[in-house]
């Protein structure tokens, strides 16, 4: 049965999350599905950013780090943040980059498993992961003398061998959508010996997470996705807290100390979450972070992430359905999973030739996505579509799709503006 444009408003009226989309100023015209990318400015942010640089900053200065809350801002949105992945309160810092983040669990997952399990060498990870991941790894494995070993989504359970020390996997893949059973893999690390460091940089926001439930040892996250903390936003960073105390992390800077304002020249590390901060924080972005987490948990009285969720799989089904109805004959291929439990909030298609310009030319129309290179062999191209379900509604879905057929169908993506690569894909 074919999915009207009338149909889709009526979904919208009946969408009991639809108030949701006026906390965020989008631009007129724009149908944006790029917030796996870059989330969406919160209304709340430019006054509360305002009010930091001149109020904060610009009147009561250094006062600041006591009267208005910033020495406690990791912590403070850490918390907020936990209640969006089943962490405990005081078990997550809002801090620094995922990168930085990674280098830092992964580093104290290598020294308790070396503690532990001192013939444990390796750490396995998805072939397809984000690469910043793998290049973190790859730079500890060789500072630290480990193997990196990198496999597909279905040799991962064979790849847990004895020799292994930490599975290192994204939660829900960068250029496919695909979603791991958390639970489910966690316990398969566990029960080979091995310790379970989690990036949720593509499912916090975006799909209900439990950390704790699981049993995961570490785990780190954007801030800039489905957060909606802004460009550069600061990421987060979570561990057990059976693991917290027992190592330093390596960038053992004096905002991890436990008396920082002692001045000490020795480090101290402090007790829990805290230690895994280094520098002096950023606040103004802080700040923008607050008012990002904000916006999801504004959701929690209409059902939170479960919610979302319920939405979320109603768009990318949606969105998927009518690809196949309406742009059939184009060569557009899906990676993305139709299985539910297997997809995260984007939707990714493939096509053989002119991906990239496809995009491109989409973009100018003011629908909004963005594309990732394959490899020329076992992974394509991709043209990559985010579905934040805090403001995104199921015509703006229709709306897509219809100028996604008007652009194969027009050839226009062919047009050499299009195929001219920018430095940001």
């Amino acid at each position: 049965m074919t999915t009207t444009l009338q149909d889709c408003r009526a979904l919208d009226a009946q969408d009991p999350l639809r108030a949701l989309r006026d906390l965020f100023l989008l631009p007129e015209g724009t149908i944006y599905l790029d917030g796996n990318s870059l989330g969406v400015m919160p209304r709340s942010a430019p006054a509360r950013v305002a009010d930091v640089v001149t109020r904060e900053w610009g009147v009561d200065l250094i006062q600041s780090w006591n009267k208005n809350g910033w020495f406690a801002m990791p912590g403070t949105v850490g918390d907020k943040i936990a209640r969006l992945i089943g962490a405990a309160p005081g078990t997550v810092v809002a801090t620094d980059s995922t990168s930085i983040n990674l280098f830092k669990v992964l580093s104290a997952a290598l020294n308790l498993s070396t503690a532990d399990h001192p013939q444990r060498k390796r750490i396995v990870s998805e072939r397809s992961n984000f690469p910043t991941d793998l290049y973190i790894a790859e730079a500890l494995c060789k500072e630290r003398g480990f193997e990196l070993v990198l496999v597909e989504p279905d040799e991962i359970a064979s790849a847990l061998t004895p020799e292994v020390a930490v599975l290192m996997l994204t939660h829900v893949n960068y250029r496919t959508g695909a979603m791991h059973d958390m639970p489910a893999m966690t316990a398969a690390a566990h029960a080979a010996g091995a310790l379970m460091l989690w990036d949720l940089a593509h499912s916090a926001g975006a799909v209900p997470v439990d950390l704790s439930g699981a049993g995961a040892d570490y785990a780190v996250g954007c801030g800039y996705k489905y957060l909606n903390g802004g460009p550069g936003a600061p990421a987060f960073v979570w561990v057990n807290p059976r693991h917290t105390d027992r190592f330093w992390q390596p960038l053992a800077g004096w905002w991890g100390h436990a008396t920082p304002f002692a001045f000490t020249p020795d480090y101290q590390p402090a007790p829990g979450i805290t230690r895994y901060q280094c520098g002096t924080q950023p606040m103004i972005s802080l700040a923008a972070l607050d008012c990002g987490v904000d916006t999801l948990l504004a959701a929690e009285a209409l059902g939170g992430m479960a919610a979302l969720r319920t939405k979320s799989l109603a768009l990318t089904d949606l969105f998927i359905s009518l690809v196949d109805e309406r742009c059939q004959g184009h060569g557009i291929g899906l990676a993305t999973p139709l299985d539910h439990a297997q997809r995260g909030s984007q939707v990714c298609l493939t096509r053989d030739e002119g991906a990239y310009a496809i995009v491109q030319a989409l973009i100018a129309r003011g629908v909004v996505g963005d594309f990732r290179a394959g490899d020329s062999g076992q992974h394509k191209d991709i043209l990559r579509f985010g579905f934040t379900p805090l403001y995104i509604g199921f015509e703006d879905v229709w709306h897509s799709v219809e100028h996604l057929k008007q652009v194969l169908e027009s050839g226009e993506w062919r047009r050499d503006e299009f195929n001219q690569k920018h430095a940001v894909t």
